[in-house]
């Protein structure tokens, strides 16, 4: 089989049967995308080690990160091993493929007092009873109080909020369920959005396609992704200093201040669904890069 049909054939099995997130198929259907095009018109046997091992090392070349060539290396090691459980090919050639050592960064990460007065300035706009200004509130202290990604967010149903116990149903990764609370403020600015807000919005979707929808466009729609991102990217982005700012800033911030506050790991695990704590582990580097500074600047001796 060709080489790319292949590849089309594996992002349906990630999307259907492995139920992947739309996000991560796209990205390894692009990762192998770019494999093919250095092969034109190769079929899956045509592949082996050396030939995986050139393409990791021009998209090295190219400047790619180590996060990236790191992805690129797990999406040719489960394709293949796909293809060789599906009987496309007998042996698989990434077996030895070796992915470069992902460099950790820490997350880029707002103060509480920052993240406080972004939201207290959303609200009082928010105040003023339009209904976009009625949404962002919502949207971000939703985003913040309970720590969601943004394709969660992006994702709630109207059903899924339950306002009397400040909680809300979202599927994480893999379609993995869990219910997260939220505090007061984010309970208040639903309430403003669900009265005055969301039902106005509504009104501008084409007949017959109003939809559950919890957050919706202009346009009437469930609201999308790249909309999120340009909210945060404004608002957040004057706490911060910068544009190049998304949804992930206030979960990663959240996080933070989570542990900062005295919560335990493993609670933060669980709300943030991850479903290593490894992976929450890295905002405890955070914290303790702050503890340091202000060691640094406070201790007598330090």
């Amino acid at each position: 089989m060709e080489l790319d049909t292949a590849a089309d054939a594996y992002a349906s099995h990630l999307a259907r049967v492995r139920r992947l997130s739309p996000a991560t198929v796209r990205a390894y259907r692009a990762d192998l995308r770019d494999l093919s095009r250095t092969m034109p018109g190769a079929d899956v046997a045509d592949v082996d080690l050396e030939a995986l091992r050139e393409w990791l090392w021009k998209a090295t070349q190219r400047g790619d990160a180590r996060s990236t060539l790191a992805r690129r290396t797990a999406a040719a090691r489960g394709f293949f091993g796909w293809a060789t459980e599906d009987g496309l090919i007998t042996f698989d050639p990434s077996l030895r493929l070796v992915a470069p050592k992902r460099g950790r960064t820490l997350p880029k990460v707002a103060t509480a007092e920052g993240v406080r007065g972004m939201l207290d300035d959303l609200a009082g706009r928010a105040g003023h009873g339009e209904p976009t200004d009625l949404r962002d509130h919502a949207m971000l202290e939703v985003l913040y109080g309970s720590a969601l990604r943004v394709s969660e967010l992006t994702g709630l149903d109207v059903d899924d909020v339950d306002l009397e116990r400040a909680t809300v149903r979202v599927f994480g990764k893999g379609s993995k369920e869990r219910v997260v609370p939220f505090g007061v403020p984010a309970r208040r600015a639903l309430e403003a959005y669900l009265a005055r807000g969301r039902p106005v919005l509504a009104r501008a979707a084409p007949s017959g396609e109003e939809g559950p929808a919890l957050f919706r466009g202009t346009r009437g729609g469930r609201i999308t992704p790249r909309a999120v991102y340009d909210v945060v990217a404004r608002e957040l982005g004057r706490v911060l200093g910068t544009s190049t700012v998304g949804p992930h800033a206030l979960r990663h911030s959240a996080a933070t201040h989570l542990l900062d506050g005295g919560a335990d790991l493993r609670a933060v695990q669980e709300l943030l669904g991850h479903a290593s704590l490894g992976t929450t582990q890295i905002y405890t580097h955070v914290s303790s890069e702050r503890l340091a500074a202000t060691y640094r600047l406070a201790h007598p001796r330090a």
